[in-house]
């Protein structure tokens, strides 16, 4: 059974907790702490838990053996940080921490451990439909994949969503899966601004940032922040010898009176609810086999962040901006992992 300590309850920690009690196995809720420590004393009575002052007490308990970090963004550094200095796997909630600067000490502490601890939180990796996309990449169904079309659309944002967020929360997602569909590194990015829609205000909303791999493939995203009717994601890659898209995987698809219709996710968790569960097990699981997480590493964090502050000077400066990342520690030479087989029987917007 591995005990798991956790930092921050707010929603992603709450609905973590909610996982590891009543969905997955092999795990146990250990000990729970919150900057709002009654708010933490109740979450911890629910689960069963302890509930510690502060999130170093939590790394430190002796009855931990591994560490979750879900609280806010500029956090994270310290608590992973800590996990590392203590020799305990930490699963960190996106972001690794909120500069590049800030991901390399965390990159460097581990290389200085010798072995990984370390997990991200890029939830796409664990979703079927990206899954069942992957394989046929891997496969060369299609040929060699040329260009990728994204769309990223949540029906509304918070008052504090800044513009940058369009990128370093928003399409972070579309820049950790497009590293991980294609296994290659992002060399340079761009960002388009079309006309402004009058649902986002003073935001401008919304943009096309486009990505280019060294591999040569080109990868558009749609951001549209604002679009009220429902959290719509999207993905068609276009190879030399056909497409491969994502599927409205486990929605139904009513066709009656000459039109065809679906319903759309309200939000986030909605549509990638079973993706979180996949996750976390399967982070359980590796720990269980080989007290190592196998899913995407610091320096996959490190990455994000380099290629999000690229598109963040692209969009202010409209131009293309070049990806230039430190030269990667051995530690993260192994080869990627390959998708595994589809099983079809079974704080700010994500």
């Amino acid at each position: 059974m591995l005990n798991v300590g956790v930092i921050g309850t707010g929603m992603i920690g709450q609905d973590h907790i909610r996982r590891m009690t009543r969905v997955l196995a092999g795990v146990r809720v250990a000990a729970v702490a919150d900057v709002d420590a009654s708010l933490a004393a109740r979450i911890a009575d629910r689960a069963g838990a302890r509930a510690a002052p502060d999130g170093e007490q939590v790394i430190a308990d002796p009855q931990v053996d591994a560490v979750l970090v879900c609280s806010w963004g500029p956090t994270h550094e310290q608590y992973v940080l800590a996990a590392i200095a203590a020799g305990k796997p930490v699963f960190c909630e996106k972001p690794l921490a909120t500069t590049q600067q800030a991901c390399l000490r965390v990159v460097d502490a581990e290389v200085r451990h010798g072995a990984r601890l370390v997990q991200v939180g890029y939830m796409r990796r664990y979703d079927a439909a990206y899954r069942a996309l992957k394989q046929v990449v891997d496969a060369g169904d299609i040929g060699a994949p040329l260009m990728m079309h994204c769309a990223h659309r949540n029906p509304r944002v918070p008052a504090f969503y800044e513009p940058q967020s369009a990128i370093t929360d928003t399409a972070v997602h579309e820049i950790d899966m497009v590293r991980w569909m294609f296994d290659d590194e992002i060399v340079a990015a761009r960002v388009l601004v079309p006309r402004r829609s009058r649902n986002g205000g003073d935001l401008q909303d919304p943009l096309l940032l486009l990505l280019e791999t060294g591999g040569g493939v080109l990868v558009d995203v749609e951001i549209s922040v604002n679009v009220r009717y429902g959290y719509d994601i999207r993905g068609e890659i276009l190879g030399e010898n056909g497409t491969a898209a994502l599927a409205e995987r486990g929605l139904v698809t009513v066709r009656r009176s000459g039109a065809l219709a679906a319903p759309v996710p309200v939000d986030w968790r909605e549509r990638f609810l079973a993706a979180y569960d996949v996750e976390l097990q399967e982070w359980i699981d590796a720990l269980a086999a080989d007290g190592a997480p196998a899913g995407p590493s610091a320096w996959d964090g490190y990455a994000a962040a380099v290629v999000s502050d690229a598109g963040v000077a692209a969009l202010r400066t409209g131009e293309r901006v070049a990806v230039r990342m430190a030269e990667r520690p051995r530690l993260y030479h192994r080869p990627a992992p390959q998708a595994r087989p589809v099983n079809d029987s079974r704080e700010v917007p994500a």
